[in-house]
């Protein structure tokens, strides 16, 4: 199994393909549309880099496929210019999950 990534930062792009991992450029909707879709559809991929800021734009496609699909598994990171996320992202996500403050 192998890891792609697609990203909507050349430079993102640039720094996986010189850490061996191949992928694509999108930086429209349907471009990575039909890119999430390709990486699907290949048994070979494992595991599916998408930068946060493209995975925003088809956002309900990636829950689906997350739903969906048994393979390849989604990894979702930020671009060179950071996360889109707020900083206590997890602390959040915690207690909103369980109720507990932490």
């Amino acid at each position: 199994m192998r890891s792609f990534i697609i990203s909507d930062d050349s430079d993102t792009l640039l720094a996986m393909r010189i850490a061996g991992i191949d992928g694509v450029m999108a930086r429209e909707r349907s471009e990575i549309l039909k890119a999430v879709d390709m990486a699907v559809a290949d048994e070979g991929i494992g595991i599916l880099i998408i930068t946060e800021t493209a995975s925003k734009k088809i956002s309900e496609s990636i829950s689906a496929v997350k739903l969906s699909a048994k393979h390849p598994l989604i990894v979702e990171i930020p671009s060179r210019k950071g996360s889109i996320k707020p900083p206590d992202y997890i602390t959040s996500y915690i207690r909103d999950s369980i109720g507990i403050k932490i």
